[in-house]
């Protein structure tokens, strides 16, 4: 995946307990490394046939030569490990505590995009030392308020042997249906699905084994409801939401906002971006992120 990373990025390696992940961070040229002990920003995608580290690198090289950036991808996705095994989110709750602890000495600014951002928060809830503060893109545990934000495959066909294998592969293993899966579900325009974003999703999602952990998410198995944990966060965070974010929409971001409003410094509205708003306007997100950080530097 290296290809889809700006260049002067290389691969960090970090053994976890279920399996090695991949991070990726400036190892040199163009990019002019910061001093010594800089603040880690670590970025985290989102779930979802594809998804990587990728899912970060239109925003992550303003912050290259101010921060210590780290963009891993999760396991059983990207370059990472892909165990095979029946995912659960206890599974990432320790393999990041493990990621940070391993990369990070100091307290991290973590960046994460919906599901991710919702195991972000209940990680940083358990260990509150390892952060200092979060930035979170339409965060959702997926059954918010008791109630399930969309099931990806039917009910049906989730303890069917093989049948819901054959429909990742249907549905996430060739250029067409990626694509598809981008414009109609991700994207508020379509139009703004680059060639490169579809080919970085695809390699992805072709991984040996990649269907295990995309189908933890597919069928559900790793949601829960946010808003009994978003009322215990105490580190100090900032929630963007794209006004088109299919799924979960921004009415329920406000609801979830509203859960902690001493935790809760700053929500804002994206017009004209779905889920993704660090693909599709990336030039936005870099200037409320830079924004965030100042102010998480003053206080």
């Amino acid at each position: 995946m290296l290809q889809f990373h700006p260049l002067g990025m290389g691969q960090q390696v970090v053994e976890t307990s279920l399996g090695a992940m991949v991070g990726y961070t400036p190892v040199g040229a163009p990019w002019t490394l910061p001093p010594a002990t800089p603040q880690p920003l670590l970025f985290l995608h989102n779930f979802g046939g594809g998804a990587s580290a990728y899912e970060w690198s239109k925003v992550y090289p303003a912050f290259l030569d101010t921060y210590r950036v780290l963009a891993p991808d999760l396991l059983g996705w990207g370059q990472s490990d892909h165990p095979v095994r029946d995912y659960r989110v206890e599974d990432y709750l320790t393999t990041l505590a493990e990621f940070i602890e391993q990369t990070c000495p100091q307290p991290v600014i973590a960046i994460a995009s919906s599901l991710t951002g919702a195991i972000v928060v209940r990680l940083a809830i358990q260990r509150p030392e390892l952060f200092k503060a979060l930035f979170l893109t339409c965060p959702s545990g997926f059954a918010d308020f008791g109630q399930d934000a969309g099931r990806r495959l039917p009910l049906q066909l989730i303890g069917t042997p093989l049948l819901d294998q054959f429909i990742y592969s249907l549905g996430a293993m060739n250029e067409v249906s990626v694509r598809n899966f981008l414009e109609r579900f991700l994207f508020a325009d379509a139009d703004r699905v680059s060639a490169e974003m579809v080919q970085a999703y695809l390699e992805s999602a072709t991984q040996p084994n990649a269907q295990y952990a995309a189908l933890a998410f597919l069928r559900g198995d790793l949601y829960f409801d946010l808003a009994y944990y978003l009322p215990q966060l105490q580190v100090p965070t900032a929630i963007a939401w794209g006004e088109q974010a299919q799924f979960t929409d921004v009415a329920l971001g406000q609801r979830l906002a509203k859960l902690n409003p001493q935790t809760v410094k700053l929500f804002v509205q994206m017009a004209q971006a779905g889920v993704l708003p660090q693909l599709e306007q990336p030039a936005w997100l870099i200037g409320v992120l830079k924004t965030f950080l100042q102010e998480v530097s003053v206080n």
